[in-house]
Formats: C-alpha cells, sequence, structure tokens
C-alpha cells in the first residue's frame, strides 16, 4: 500500500506476539529509508498511520539537509500495555523489516533502546543503533544533543551574532534521553537553563545534579528566554501558542513541531528565529548513517556538529528566497533531492552492499 507522496506503507501484525505495526517508507531516492522505531500507545490505528507518515517524510527531509545519502522511513509499533515488549515481539518486527529487503533500515526512537535493536537484528541485518560491544552505534541520543547544541549556536549567532551560550537562558522542554543530554551540554558550555517534562522525575534529577531551574510544562512555552529547545513531542507552535511566546529563538530536536506548515510563517512574522526542527535534530541519524562501512564515534561528532553551519545556510536562504527558515529548510531539502534522484533513482536490494558488512551481527545472531 502507499499514501500521496509516500512509496510504501505496510501493515503488520503477528497473532502469535500480539505485534501490530506500521512501516512507512516516504522516500528512496537518495538511497535506503532510514529512521526510527517508535513505541507508542496511539488512542487509534489512524493515528499510527498518521505518526507514521508524517515522521517518515519528515525523515527524508532531514537525511536530505544532513547530505546524505538515506531516505526516510519510519516504524511506529502500537503498544499494547497488557502485553509485555519482549523478544518475541521484537523479532515479529525484525521479520517483517527484513521483508522489505533493506528499502527501510531500523533505528532507535521514542520508547526504544539498543537491546530492543539487538533483538531486531537477530532477524535481519538491515537496522542500526545496536550496542557499540556489537560493531553497532549505540544509543544515538547522545549525539543528537550535540546537534541540539550546534543548532542553538547557530540560533543565538543569528539572534545576537554571538553563538555562545554562556550566560543565555534556554529553557528545555522534554527531559528525556536528549533533552537531559542537551541540558548537560548547555550546563557545561555555561548556559542558565530552565527544565520542564509532563514526568516530574526528569526535571527534579536534573535540578539535583545540575542546579537548573524548573517551572510547570505548561509554563515552558510561555516562559521569557533567549532560546526555547523542544525536546519532547511534536506539534508545540500553533495558532494558540504561538501569540503566547516570550522567547528570541527556538532551536530543539523535537519532530515536526510546527502543527501546520503556516506556523512556521507566523513565528517569522512575530520575529522568532526558527531552527527548522528536521535539521537540528539529525544528529541521531547522522550518527547511525555511520555505520555504513564502520562506524567511527568521533567522525560521526565531528559530522553532527556541522549542523550549526547547516543552520547557518537555511537562515541565509531564508534571506536571500525572502521567506521562512521553516519554508527555506524544506526548499534546502526538496532541492537537493530533485538534484539528486535523477541520477540515484529509486533504491534497490543490491544497490547498497556496504550496510551488512563491518558490523559483526553473527555474534547476535548466536553464530
Amino acid at each position: 500500500m502507499a499514501a500521496a507522496g509516500h512509496e510504501q506503507v505496510v501493515f503488520h501484525a503477528d497473532d502469535r506476539t500480539g505485534l501490530r505495526a506500521i512501516i512507512a517508507i516516504h522516500s528512496t531516492a537518495l538511497g535506503p529509508a532510514l529512521g526510527g522505531v517508535r513505541f507508542w500507545q496511539y488512542a487509534s490505528e489512524a493515528d499510527a498511520v498518521r505518526d507514521a507518515l508524517r515522521l517518515s517524510e519528515a525523515m527524508t527531509l532531514k537525511a536530505a539537509a544532513a547530505g546524505l545519502d538515506q531516505g526516510g522511513g519510519k516504524a511506529v509499533v502500537l503498544i499494547d500495555p497488557a502485553r509485555p515488549r519482549d523478544e518475541a515481539t521484537l523479532r515479529a518486527l525484525g521479520r517483517a523489516i527484513d521483508e522489505l529487503g533493506g528499502r527501510y533500515i531500523a533505528a532507535e526512537d521514542v520508547g526504544a533502546t539498543p537491546r530492543d535493536m539487538n533483538w531486531i537484528a537477530l532477524e535481519t541485518p538491515w537496522v542500526t543503533g545496536v550496542d557499540e560491544a556489537d560493531g553497532g552505534s549505540g544509543d544515538p541520543s547522545p549525539m543528537t544533543a550535540i546537534g541540539v547544541l550546534h543548532g542553538i549556536r547557530a540560533a543565538l549567532r543569528e539572534v545576537f551574532g554571538d553563538p555562545s551560550p554562556a550566560g543565555r537562558h534556554v529553557a528545555v522542554q522534554g527531559t528525556g534521553h536528549v533533552g537531559s543530554n542537551a541540558v548537560r551540554l548547555l550546563v557545561e558550555a555555561g548556559a542558565r537553563v530552565t527544565v520542564a517534562d509532563v514526568r516530574p522525575e526528569g526535571p527534579d534529577a536534573l535540578a539535583s545534579e545540575l542546579g537548573v531551574e524548573i517551572v510547570a510544562p505548561e509554563e515552558i512555552v510561555r516562559l521569557d528566554c533567549d532560546v526555547l529547545s523542544p525536546c519532547a513531542l511534536g506539534a508545540v507552535f500553533t495558532a494558540t501558542t504561538i501569540p503566547q511566546l516570550r522567547c528570541r529563538a527556538i532551536a530543539g530536536a523535537a519532530n515536526n513541531q510546527l502543527e501546520t506548515p503556516a506556523d512556521g510563517d507566523a513565528l517569522h512574522a512575530r520575529g522568532v528565529v526558527y531552527a527548522p526542527d528536521f535539521v537540528v535534530s539529525a544528529g541521531g541519524i547522522i550518527n547511525i548513517a555511520g555505520e555504513f562501512g564502520g562506524y567511527d564515534r568521533a567522525r560521526q561528532e565531528l559530522r553532527t556538529r556541522a549542523i550549526e553551519e547547516t543552520v547557518g545556510r537555511v537562515f541565509d536562504l531564508a534571506r536571500e528566497r525572502g521567506t521562512s527558515p521553516a519554508r527555506a529548510a524544506e526548499l534546502f531539502a526538496r532541492e537537493r533531492i530533485a538534484a539528486v534522484a535523477p541520477l540515484a533513482g529509486r533504491w534497490r536490494p543490491g544497490a547498497r552492499t556496504a550496510w551488512s558488512q563491518g558490523r559483526p551481527l553473527e555474534r547476535l545472531r548466536g553464530a
């Protein structure tokens, strides 16, 4: 099955384990579709489909803007609280991924862990983020956080002419794996940091460890600060929330931060500098893409730091085209796809063979 603008959408159910998953492949124009596996308790299957479609398209833009030879995909798994997420369930998902023959490569996303990736890898080589001991890149969250820091630096340069976070006030929404790592990097860089999360344990731990300030989840978007960094779920900026903003700039890791494309225009009209989410959050995909041909963390961190330069190029393009950074970022990504796609065509199994080399998957399979 395909949706408008997507190459393929697969619904997978496994009666034995109760697995229900949707795998959306948006584009393979630049290479195999790379994107995370998201575990979430959706209100309905229709909600899960919408999430998979939006997130997979965002991954296409993210990979293109980051200069990667990958397309965009996403898998969403509908969590059933009554069933455990065990090895059998993850292996069933691995078999579903394997049936796609490499058109989709799995990675970690919300709710996923390196252990999950290890179990998926027992059934397919088309998976990233397995433990570093097994030749993978492990948890991508620390690298995503490095990208967030450099996205914030680019936004600060745009607003103040100086990229240093030292002495600046940054509000971080969400203190999960990415958000908490971003907070630590910001504090280390000398920023004043305020945090919020719907789960109080994250902010409480960071306040105890680093002395950061805490506000209520509903207050973080309205906080008077230099940079607001959304690092939780999407649709943060809407017709309702944008008039309430008191920040000078936005740069964070949450996917699909704008409820609609028009919201990027509204931010621009208000004079709020928006570092587009799919550019800022690319550290994770940059990191896992480094597993092609053998993973080297130092190399991928250097490439992730280049997000600062990429965000700056988006701001420059927005000025050149007389448009918002949100529109400019999409132009930046789609123009690269349009330039390269006629040369590459859609990716097919066998077009790239390096993926399954360089990682000792035999150890995972018990060989």
